[in-house]
């Protein structure tokens, strides 16, 4: 049973559920919150106006509603400061619905957000709360890193899923925009945690990069399933049960994922790795983390803006904000389990060349589209391009410290969700400033044309040069094969020196369990064959 505990099995079951459970939480508000803030700040100014028709004769120097943000209500006021009557923001959104309900209009015509200063401003404000994750986690990811270094992976696994549950509950039951401010940002806090920690996990209990590779295709599957599910799974709980019915779904699954990493929790291990400073300083790293880093920046821009640009020019139902981004997940989905496996035959630098291109110009056909059907193509090449990066750099990244630094990943797995932070920090609040003052589609032209010019430095990544000291590593473990292959060779013409043979295998096995160069020796004996 302790076997089977600390299986690589269960290790991937459990990183999967994790970005599984991340991913869903990170997407499932992105139909929600522009079509719920919209609604309260519509229903609040409405009220106000409405108010001020009805009562001409109220002193100027009143206030005529007052947002409360202890009890979530809108007080409106009539004539004095003690007459004020409370109204929650559900009642104060029923009473803009009703309202509009009373309002001629011709019933042909859609009912749309009107295109005005108002929907404008939601960018910047829809665009900062969903930075305010990938801020956090960018500040808290330096930290993490070194923390899993020390006490292992499981300690900060665990603390992630409960800060996670603590995230997804306060979205349940927040109705303010501080509030879903606040939920939102300790999220990136427990995605920190999680994501830093599974990674490292998967890259420590799968040495082999082959295997490693395709470990990691299928864990992001996880991440690929949360970003397909989430956004259609919100806006269809939304229109139809309510805001707090996906949060409390999530909530059990990440009690369900903290309950199945429990039995992990005390199989603990300290490791000393290379120093943050010291793989910040390498190049080839910093190549892999920019393509992590510019491709999801394409996606995270569009994640606030899209929703906002529909309501401005298509008038979509609230269930097609979600809808709009599952041609996207499918296709990431996709991505990912192919070029899991497909990138080590072909060469991941290439796949991540070609990714980058592709996101580039995916993302460039976007503004072209007319309706929601014309956003099917693009979003399907944006999210499987994004699916060829990933796929492609997450184990580049284990490659890069086994060939280069001490085989320790919590600290690169670090770098590179701080990578991924950025692009989902970066995007959505320069994003958003972008598409208000010039507009939705120069913004998807300047990440595009970003993203085509930084595929070309992916070349480098093709064949990255070893350190000398594993160099001389891989030279030991080559002599001690070649010692063991004349062994065997000797054997058919000196059948008395088999005694000799069980030394030598013992001694390249005794190398291979114990040394953290395996994989480096293997790279360089196939150099040395050629």
């Amino acid at each position: 049973f302790r076997t089977e505990r600390q299986s690589r099995k269960l290790t991937l079951v459990i990183v999967f559920i994790a970005l599984l459970l991340d991913n869903m939480l990170l997407t499932v508000v992105v139909p929600i919150i522009p079509s719920y803030l919209y609604t309260v700040d519509d229903a609040v100014a409405n009220m106000a106006k409405n108010h001020t028709t009805a009562s001409p004769h109220t002193p100027s120097g009143t206030f005529h509603t007052i947002v409360s943000l202890y009890d979530n209500s809108v007080r409106v006021t009539s004539r004095g400061p003690m007459d004020s009557t409370p109204i929650t923001l559900d009642q104060a959104q029923a009473v803009s619905l009703s309202t509009s309900a009373l309002t001629p209009h011709n019933s042909t015509e859609p009912d749309c957000p009107k295109a005005d200063d108002q929907l404008l401003n939601e960018n910047v404000k829809v665009g900062l709360l969903f930075a305010s994750k990938a801020t956090v986690q960018l500040i808290t990811n330096p930290f993490i890193g070194p923390l899993t270094n020390r006490i292992g992976y499981q300690i900060p696994m665990f603390a992630g899923f409960c800060i996670m549950f603590l995230s997804t509950i306060m979205f349940a039951f927040s109705s303010s925009y501080t509030l879903l401010f606040l939920a939102r940002s300790l999220q990136g806090v427990g995605s920190s945690c999680s994501s830093v920690a599974g990674m490292g996990m998967l890259a420590s209990v799968y040495t082999d990069d082959e295997e490693r590779g395709n470990a990691i295709g299928i864990a992001l599957g996880g991440l690929a399933m949360g970003v397909l599910l989430g956004p259609p799974f919100g806006s269809i709980m939304y229109e139809f049960v309510g805001k707090t019915a996906p949060f409390l779904i999530l909530a059990v699954l990440a009690v369900l994922d903290g309950a199945l990493h429990f039995l992990t929790l005390f199989s603990l291990q300290s490791q000393k790795g290379s120093s943050l400073w010291s793989l910040i300083k390498d190049p080839y790293i910093l190549i892999a983390a920019g393509s992590i880093c510019f491709a999801n920046m394409a996606i995270a821009m569009l994640e606030p803006a899209l929703p906002i640009w529909m309501m401005e020019t298509m008038c979509p139902r609230k269930w097609q904000l979600g809808v709009a981004f599952l041609p996207a997940s499918i296709s990431y989905l996709i991505g990912t389990n192919i070029f899991g496996v497909l990138a080590h035959k072909m060469g991941r630098w290439l796949c991540s060349l070609i990714g980058m291109v592709l996101v580039g110009v995916s993302i460039l056909c976007v503004p072209f589209a007319k309706d929601i059907y014309g956003l099917i193509l693009p979003n399907f090449g944006v999210g499987f391009a994004i699916g060829m990066v990933d796929s492609s750099m997450m184990p580049i990244m284990g490659y890069l410290v086994d060939l280069r630094h001490v085989s320790v990943y919590g600290t690169v797995y670090a770098i590179a969700d701080v990578a991924f932070c950025m692009g989902f920090a970066l995007g959505p609040s320069a994003g958003g400033a972008i598409a208000k003052n010039i507009g939705f589609p120069w913004l998807m032209t300047i990440i595009g044309v970003v993203d085509i010019l930084f595929a070309p430095l992916c070349y480098f990544l093709r064949s990255p040069p070893g350190r000398e000291e594993k160099m001389r590593y891989a030279f030991e473990y080559w002599l001690l094969v070649k010692a063991a292959s004349d062994a065997e060779r000797t054997i058919h013409c000196r059948p008395h020196r088999l005694k000799l043979l069980p030394s030598f295998h013992y001694q390249v096995k005794r190398r291979e369990r114990n040394s953290r160069h395996t994989l480096i020796m293997r790279h360089t004996l196939n150099g040395l064959s050629v």
